[in-house]
């Protein structure tokens, strides 16, 4: 398995993360004009564990952004294919952003959201060294 960065995609590549993306959450509606939109953006870096077949078994999004306090980034979309957990992908994906992030964009903070019932992923966000902040997350769709 290998970690690669996606900057365009085929059909196959489509179709699979759009398979990881109703893993992630079965209720929300992406196209396969969305995926080629991330993949297309300067500012968002998608990132894919890959078999030896090129199967995605996992994808994990870093989106980076200027604010006035420093440049920012954001862990979006982790997910693991079913089929390929317990494999430690979800880690090797983390990892791979993070010396990303080291390499590229340091100076950086890097922040991610997830679910309290998300217990393994919550405990491997700790592992790696990301701390719980004291806030609270407000969403406006618009």
């Amino acid at each position: 398995m290998k970690i690669v960065e996606l900057h365009t995609l085929n059909r196959a590549q489509s179709a699979d993360l759009l398979g990881l993306m109703k893993e992630l959450d079965p209720d929300i509606e992406v196209t396969p004009e969305m995926l080629s939109a991330t993949v297309a953006s300067t500012t968002t870096h998608l990132f894919a564990a890959v078999d030896d077949g090129g199967r995605m078994a996992g994808c994990a999004s870093l989106c980076v952004f200027a604010s006035p306090t420093g440049l920012k980034a954001s862990v979006e979309d982790v997910v693991v294919g079913s089929a390929f957990r317990g494999q430690h992908l979800g880690r090797a994906l983390l990892d791979h952003i993070i010396s990303y992030a080291r390499a590229e964009l340091a100076p950086v903070d890097i922040h991610l959201t997830s679910r309290p019932h998300r217990v393994a992923a919550n405990a491997l966000y700790r592992s790696l060294g990301f701390k719980q902040k004291e806030t609270n997350v407000y969403i406006l769709s618009i």
